[in-house]
């Protein structure tokens, strides 16, 4: 009878993607040495290749079906009050054509600074009453990602037109205005939370 031993790295290993999977790519030290896997076992995944840091005590699996907007998952995971905004939150919901070379995030205005090396990030501190309304949480290939819904959307791009850029903000409500799935009464909504009623309401009545 003949017996097919593993040595104890390939078990580590093993056991290491497993976490990963189960965590939809991503594992926290704390997790990984509660499955015995130690520190320099960790550190020599990485320079493998087979994880990648996202930030002190977080990790990501390199070898897994991540989806086209993995980053968004990663700014997620690295900080729970991290929303998806402005023109990343268009992006995702094909509302504009302009790609971001950032991710551009909403956090409280009493965060602390991030140290996220990667994926580039663009920060936008919001007042609470507007920080708070409008998320939605939604499952994706990569991960939970928090996002502000369309209209929200729309109405912090007005707020922030000046920044973002008018074409942009404008190629938005467009592209949102034309689509099957329109909600005036949310689109009207939202406008008066962002406080930009008077400079949105012009443009949806040319689009009505």
């Amino acid at each position: 009878m003949y017996f097919c031993l593993q040595n104890d790295s390939t078990i580590k290993t093993g056991n290491m993607i497993g976490i990963f999977e189960n965590n939809k790519g991503y594992a926290r030290m704390k997790d990984l040495k509660s499955a015995g896997i130690q520190t320099r076992d960790v550190a020599k995944y990485l320079r493998d290749g087979i994880i990648e840091k996202i930030k002190p005590g977080l990790y990501k699996l390199i070898e897994f079906p991540w989806d086209e907007h993995s980053g968004f998952s990663d700014v997620c995971q690295y900080n729970k009050n991290a929303i998806i905004c402005l023109s990343s939150a268009a992006d995702y919901y094909g509302l504009t054509t302009f790609m971001p070379s950032e991710i551009y995030i909403a956090v409280p205005r009493n965060t602390p600074r991030f140290n996220l090396e990667y994926p580039p990030v663009r920060l936008y501190y919001f007042a609470e009453k507007y920080y708070k309304m409008g998320i939605n949480e939604l499952d994706t290939q990569s991960g939970t990602i928090k996002i502000y819904n369309k209209e929200k959307t729309l109405g912090d791009m007005f707020r922030y037109i000046d920044k973002i850029g008018e074409d942009i903000v404008l190629e938005s409500l467009k592209i949102y205005m034309n689509s099957k799935d329109r909600d005036l009464n949310e689109i009207i909504k939202y406008a008066e939370i962002c406080g930009v009623e008077n400079k949105m309401g012009p443009y949806l009545k040319s689009m009505i």
